[in-house]
């Protein structure tokens, strides 16, 4: 598929991307290709595939949520720049 400088300036201005006349063959070129590309993947053969939402049985994992006790709490507050009784000072983020 061709794109013209036009089209691309065109896509360019609604991407709010700055692209120069040095890199304008560049860019063309390179959308070309993902175009080019996609009519290769959408004229494929499916025929007999089933559909596929991943590639893999895995799902994401999730440890147990359980309340640890840590004993040596001034390592685990050395690095905090504030601290107030034994809690990290955060700023306050509702008002």
């Amino acid at each position: 598929m061709q794109v013209s400088n036009e089209e691309l300036l065109h896509i360019a201005k609604l991407s709010n991307l700055k692209i120069s006349e040095e890199q304008l063959d560049s860019y063309r070129l390179n959308l070309e290709d993902i175009l080019n590309f996609t009519e290769v993947i959408k004229n494929a053969n499916v025929d007999g595939l089933g559909e596929t939402i991943g590639a893999n049985d895995s799902f994401n994992v999730f440890r147990k949520d359980e309340v640890k006790e840590f004993k040596d709490k001034e390592a685990l507050l050395q690095n905090a720049p504030e601290k107030e009784r034994n809690m990290f000072k955060i700023p306050k983020v509702i008002q």
